[in-house]
């Protein structure tokens, strides 16, 4: 089984890459089309800008290629806001995978922004991510833009109003929070990420 990371210019892929080498998988980062098309499974990281991730994607002609795979694909936090139409980080355009749009956690609801820390995850959908991980489970969260609840959402966090925590759409899947900060249950999700490339 191949995994492959894109090289969105995320500041966590190195923790995403350490997380998958402690459950037996090496990925390498890649901004090949023809290597990320091969690939069994890939994954998207991203921390940071919408716009500056966005324009790393097009230099690689990557914004062209992700929307079009046909494997499994995984995106994190930044990437999981990049599969979706737009982000209001910039105005900025993204792939468009994902019916919605990313916008600005408000100031005004009595909570500090970034969100940042641990808070809960309530499944709203039947979810292949979250496959034997209990309801109401905390994962790890840092964002200052989050996607309301939409049609793609399996599992829904509550910091002002409900947003959208996990997005799954066929072969696309997607998680707000770190996974690969997130001790057993960040574990058991990318397990259940490998296993739908056959791995596991």
């Amino acid at each position: 089984m191949s995994v492959v990371i894109v090289d969105s210019g995320g500041a966590n892929i190195g923790s995403v890459r350490y997380a998958l080498a402690r459950l037996g998988v090496e990925a390498p980062m890649s901004r090949d089309s023809a290597e990320i098309r091969r690939a069994d499974l890939v994954l998207l990281p991203g921390v940071g800008s919408a716009t500056a991730a966005m324009e790393r994607l097009r230099s690689a002609r990557l914004d062209t290629v992700i929307p079009t795979l046909t494997q499994p694909v995984l995106g994190i936090c930044l990437g999981m806001q990049l599969m979706f139409e737009h982000s209001a980080e910039g105005d900025t355009p993204c792939l468009g995978i994902l019916e919605g749009s990313a916008q600005r956690i408000p100031r005004d609801i009595g909570q500090p922004v970034p969100h940042m820390g641990w808070n809960s995850v309530a499944k709203n959908a039947d979810s292949r991510l979250l496959d034997g991980i209990g309801d109401g489970i905390y994962f790890y969260f840092v964002h200052s833009y989050a996607v309301p609840v939409v049609a793609a959402t399996t599992g829904l966090c509550e910091y002002g109003s409900p947003f959208t925590a996990v997005a799954e759409q066929g072969n696309f899947f997607a998680t707000q929070f770190h996974p690969e900060r997130s001790g057993d249950n960040g574990a058991r999700l990318l397990e259940n990420f490998l296993r739908l490339g056959g791995g596991g």
